[in-house]
Parts: structure tokens; C-alpha cells; sequence
């Protein structure tokens, strides 16, 4: 295509006539330039992304210019200035086009600066009057408002609107579901059914929202039976938020029978479910449903590999975890960090901490996770020294750490019993502000517990803000371990006041510092108070708590029938500790009971054979423990040398 010869200037003197005549009759673009146009305020700000929005620009409207001046100062944040330019114009008798007056209140909305969006509604109101009658439309001002969080504003307006529209009950409702304030939603439902509107899917999805997250189990079933009731069309966000419902309040079977149902089903439904299933333990489920998911077709993302690499590492099933680790491969994702970490996770987990380093180098660029990943893996297999590389690595290079990384280490910390670096790295923790989360304060008390400083966990404990059940378990279990029961029990009472649940764990404590403290009947209490008041199931390891007590206060009869009585499954820990008492109060009888389980259970474990040896030697009895001396050396059994360390100069 020819390009066109641009016009040359007009000439007064030019020798076409006509032309000349033609250009003067062209009346100027602009007799006088406002002294307020410039290009830095009248343009778009250079942040946004965004053009303004269509206007309905009319060539005869007066003060287009200043309308369209207004709303670019107003999109770039310079409400000051706005309201001072629209102060000129009210002085010149402009008014403000309705078109511009949206665009005023969508600013105010993106701002988040409700002082501005009541002065331009008001200044609306005052000049023009009621919205809808300027051609504004009400539910402009109401996402303002929420936007803003300005929800009794919101509300005013709407109770004000004489013709509410199916629009304005919508976004007030999911207003009120998507800033919390669920049973002002749901209130609004009911009023919207009586005043006999008929409710759209974006409504039933925003009130299925509310109801899961306010765990509203009974509401969230009459708006399933309305949807049904009303013979709603399938729509694939109501279904999917019903599965999530049912799935938050723990009715999994609804929540499986609307996924069958489902005319199309989404990766997010099945995710829910699957979420659901391993939340409540159902691992196996939970697998079954993965594989239904790749029968069906359904596309595959890492969250969904996340999901079902938890599922195997709770069963210890690393055959299926090795066949999703090569789904993953296939799927060209083991290098992306949001699928490659889930996978170190899952070996470390499993204990395999080289399979694990295998997934981490794969990690194109791994993340704090990623990394917190491998230190929890070489913390879990004694291999310390790896951990402090790689913190000392990411520090030299000032790469990010967080709290998670603190806690790995300050766990290794505490199994290392080392105080000096423990201290050093809370020092290091605080100065980046990163001890203020409960994990990392609660593994700062069990560090500093562990490593003989129990005054240091305790001022530690008391500067958390409010400490939840790892916390207080902590700081329990430090005082148990050091003997010093009654703090102990104290610390349990407070924690109790406090209305903090306990966990399992923290029984372990408490029945430990019972047995410190030789309170028998004590210990009776708390254990049959676990069941019975804090649902929390006893297991093996509670109730050789229970006869630990018995053995230190040498009621070796009273332990003995609790392991024989069928409460429980005993393990080699049980009869150890038994053969322990039995040593301590020369009850050869017994402890030979004791003794031969242990054996019978740990034939390999050198101390099954030593403790019994010492029994029989401490009661004069030479020929049982000859033999026992004779079964260890004949099964190939030999004892690990003890050793100590000491730190001099930080080696």
C-alpha cells in the first residue's frame, strides 16, 4: 500500500488559493489551554496497567475535560488533589458526568480510602441527589463501600434503596461472606427468600462459602436442599462449594456422593475431598481417590502431588510414594519448586534422607522450604554438622531464611544439648525478627531445656504473647525432665486456666514429673482424665509412664499387672523398665519375667542382655548370669562403648 505525503503547512502565500480559503474556515482546537492540564496530572499514573474505563463522551457536554482531569488524579491516589480541582469546578458550574462519578467511586474502592468515597458520594447526593436517578447505579456505591470495609455504610445504603435489585442482594451478601462477617450474610438470605427473590448460583456460592467457613453444617444443607428444591441448573462452582462444605464439617461420604454426581467435576473438588480424607486420617481414601482422578482425566497439579505424597509418608508407603515421584517426572514438574519440596519432604519423612538430597538438587531454584526440607532430613539421621553447612551456606549468600530454618536448627540445637550455639543462633533469629512465631519460640524452650538452662526456657516461655499447646507442652516436659515436678504440675494447672487443650505429649510430661515426685495416685488421675475429660486415647507410651511410676515407688506388682492386664500392647520399653525396678528393689523373681520378654522382643539390643546380667549379679545369682554372659556372646551381641564430647574454642 502506498504510504500517504503528510500535508505540508498552510502558506498564506501558497499559490493554491482554494486551500487556503479551506484551512482558515477550521475553527482552532483550543483558544485558551487551562492552566491545571498537564501530562503528569492529567495522564493515567505510569503504575497502572489499566486505561480508563469506556466514556460516553458527548461532543456538546461542557467540562469533559475537567471530568476526565478529575478522575485521573482520583485513579493515581491524589485524592487531595481531587477534591481541591473538584472544589474549582463547582465554583465554575461544571458538574461531574455520571460516567465519571463511577470511575470515583471505583478509585476510592481500589484505594481502600473510605473518607474519600463518603465526601464524593455525599458531593454526589448534594448536587444531584439519589444514585439511581443520575444514572449511577447503586451497587457502584456499595462495592465501594465493602471494598473499603465500610460495611455500616453499606448496609445504610441498601436498607435506603426503594427498588432493590437482584444485583444489590448479591453483592451485599457476598460483601459480608468475603469479610468475615458470616451471619450478616446469612442473615440476608433469609430476608431475601421472604421477600421472594430467587437466588443465582454466584449467590448460593458466596453463602456456601460463608457456611464452610463458618462451619454452618445446617444451613449450608438448606441451601443444598434449595438449590435442589428450586431445580437450580447444574453449575459447577455451586457443586464445588458443596463438596467443600461437607468436607469442612466432616461429612466425607455427602461430600464423596456429590463428587460422583457431579456433571463436571474440577481438579478443585477432588482436591477438597482428597484434603478431607487425609485430615482425618483415611490415607488409603485418599490414594483411591488419586487414582480415580487420573482415570477420570482430571488435570494434575503439585498441590494434588502435595496432597497425596502426605498421604504415603503417613502410611510408610514408599512404594506408592516412588510411583508418584515418577508421575511427577513424567509431568516434567520434579523441578519446579512448588512439586520438587512436597517430594523431599515425603523421603525425609520416610527416613530416606538420600533419595531425598536426589529430589532437593533437581529443585531448579529451591525456596525456604525447600531447604528447611533437607536440614529437618539430616537433623532426623544425627547428621548435625550438614544441617550448620547449609544455614552457614545460606547466610554467607544472603539468601532468605525463616522461621522454619530457625526451628529446624535450634531443634538440632537441642539435640546436640548445645547452649552456645543455640544462643547464637537466637540471637541471629531476633535481630531478622524471626522468633516471633509459636514454633520457633516453642523449639527455643525445648533447645534451652534440654541443654541443662531450664531458667533460660522459662523466661523464654513467659515472653511468649499467648502460648498454645507446643508451648506449654514444652516448658512442662523441660521442668519433668529436670525434676522439677511440682513446676511442673503448676505450669499444668495454669495451662488449664488458661484454656489451652493438651495433647498427648503433654501427658508424657505430666506423668513424668508424677513419677519424679512419686505421687502414685496423681498419676492414676491424669491417666484415666485423658480419655475420659481431654479425648485423648492413652497409648504405649502413656502407660509406661504409669509403670515407671509404680517401679520408682517399687510397687513392682502394681506394674506388672498393668502390663499384664490387656490395657495395652506392651513393647521391649514396658519390660525394660520393669527389669529396671526389679534391679533397683532385687526382685530377681519378676524381673526374671521381665527379663526374658525383653529378651524374647530386642535379641539384638545389647542392653536387654546387660541389664538382665546385672540383675542376677547384683543378687548373687552367678549361674543365671553366667548363662545370660554366654547367650550374648554365642548370638554375636556385643555392648556400644560409651563415650563423651566436650566443645573447646566452638570444635
Amino acid at each position: 500500500m502506498a504510504s500517504l505525503s503528510p500535508l505540508p503547512p498552510p502558506n498564506p502565500s501558497s499559490s493554491n488559493p482554494e486551500r487556503s480559503r479551506a484551512l482558515n474556515k477550521i475553527p482552532p482546537f483550543f483558544t485558551k489551554i487551562p492552566s491545571w492540564i498537564s501530562l503528569s496530572s492529567s495522564a493515567a499514573s505510569s503504575s497502572s496497567s489499566s486505561p480508563l474505563p469506556f466514556i460516553r463522551k458527548d461532543k456538546n457536554q461542557k467540562g469533559f475535560l475537567e471530568n476526565l482531569h478529575l478522575v485521573s488524579l482520583s485513579k493515581q491516589g491524589r485524592f487531595h488533589e481531587a477534591r481541591q480541582f473538584l472544589s474549582f469546578m463547582d465554583s465554575s458550574g461544571i458538574l461531574i458526568g455520571a460516567d465519571f462519578y463511577k470511575i470515583l467511586f471505583e478509585s476510592c474502592g481500589a484505594q481502600r480510602s473510605l473518607h474519600d468515597g463518603r465526601f464524593f458520594h455525599q458531593h454526589m447526593l448534594k448536587n444531584i441527589g439519589r444514585s439511581d436517578s443520575y444514572g449511577v447505579p447503586g451497587d457502584c456505591l456499595l462495592r465501594m463501600y465493602f471494598d473499603c470495609a465500610g460495611f455500616d455504610d453499606a448496609r445504610k445504603l441498601f436498607e435506603e434503596m426503594p427498588n432493590k435489585r437482584l444485583n444489590d442482594w448479591g453483592i451485599m451478601i457476598s460483601g459480608y461472606a468475603e469479610n468475615g462477617l458470616f451471619h450478616e450474610a446469612i442473615a440476608l438470605f433469609y430476608k431475601m427468600k421472604s421477600d421472594g427473590f430467587r437466588l443465582e448460583p454466584t449467590i448460593i456460592t458466596c453463602l456456601l462459602r460463608a457456611s464452610s467457613t463458618a462451619l454452618e453444617l445446617e444451613l449450608g444443607r438448606q441451601i443444598h436442599s434449595y438449590v435442589v428444591k428450586t431445580g437450580l441448573v447444574p453449575d459447577v462452582s455451586v457443586d464445588t462449594e458443596l463438596v467443600n462444605l461437607y468436607v469442612k464439617c466432616g461429612c466425607l461420604e455427602s461430600s464423596a456422593l456429590l463428587l460422583d454426581h457431579m456433571v463436571e467435576s474440577n481438579v478443585v473438588a477432588w482436591t477438597s475431598l482428597m484434603v478431607g480424607y487425609t485430615q482425618a486420617g483415611r490415607q488409603v481414601e485418599a490414594l483411591v481417590l488419586f487414582d480415580r482422578m487420573m482415570q477420570h482425566g482430571v488435570e494434575l497439579d503439585h498441590f494434588v502431588f502435595s496432597i497425596v505424597l502426605k498421604a504415603c509418608s503417613a502410611l510408610e508407603d514408599r512404594e506408592a510414594g516412588w510411583q508418584v515421584h515418577g508421575c511427577i517426572i513424567k509431568l516434567g514438574m520434579d523441578s519446579d519448586v512448588s512439586a520438587g519440596t512436597p517430594i523431599v519432604d515425603f523421603y525425609v519423612k520416610c527416613g530416606s534422607i538420600g533419595d531425598a538430597c536426589n529430589a532437593f538438587d533437581r529443585i531448579s531454584q529451591p525456596n525456604e522450604v525447600s531447604w528447611s526440607a533437607i536440614i529437618t532430613g539430616y537433623a532426623q539421621v544425627d547428621r548435625f554438622e550438614e544441617c550448620f553447612e547449609i544455614f552457614r551456606y545460606l547466610r554467607s549468600r544472603d539468601m532468605l531464611l525463616n522461621s522454619f530454618i530457625y526451628t529446624s536448627l535450634f531443634q538440632v540445637c537441642a539435640a546436640l544439648a548445645d547452649p552456645n550455639s543455640g544462643s547464637q543462633l537466637h540471637a541471629d533469629a531476633l535481630k531478622r525478627g524471626l522468633v516471633s512465631k509459636l514454633y520457633g519460640e516453642s523449639a527455643l524452650v525445648t533447645m534451652y531445656s534440654r541443654s541443662g538452662n531450664l531458667d533460660y526456657a522459662r523466661r523464654t516461655f513467659e515472653l511468649i504473647a499467648e502460648p498454645d499447646t507446643v508451648a506449654w507442652t514444652a516448658i512442662i516436659a523441660g521442668c519433668a525432665y529436670h525434676g522439677r515436678a511440682s513446676e511442673a504440675l503448676e505450669l499444668f494447672k495454669r495451662m488449664q486456666s488458661h484454656g489451652v487443650k493438651p495433647n498427648s505429649i503433654t501427658f508424657i510430661g505430666i506423668l513424668n514429673a508424677c513419677s519424679h515426685s512419686g505421687l502414685i495416685f496423681e498419676a492414676r488421675e491424669y491417666l484415666d482424665s485423658m480419655s475420659k475429660f481431654y479425648r485423648v486415647k492413652p497409648t504405649v507410651d502413656h502407660y509406661n509412664c504409669m509403670v515407671d511410676v509404680y517401679c520408682r515407688a517399687g510397687q513392682l506388682e502394681e506394674a506388672f499387672k498393668l502390663i499384664d492386664s490387656g490395657s495395652f500392647e506392651p513393647d521391649a520399653l514396658s519390660w525394660k523398665i520393669l527389669l529396671g525396678g526389679c534391679t533397683t528393689h532385687q526382685n530377681v523373681d519378676l524381673g526374671k519375667i521381665a527379663g526374658e520378654n525383653y529378651l524374647k522382643m530386642e535379641p539384638e539390643d545389647a542392653a536387654a542382655y546387660v541389664l538382665t546380667f546385672n540383675m542376677y549379679a547384683s543378687a548373687g545369682r552367678w549361674a543365671e548370669a553366667a548363662s545370660i554372659r554366654k547367650m550374648m556372646n554365642g548370638r554375636g551381641v556385643k555392648k556400644e562403648v560409651s563415650c563423651s564430647w566436650i566443645t573447646v574454642k566452638d570444635k
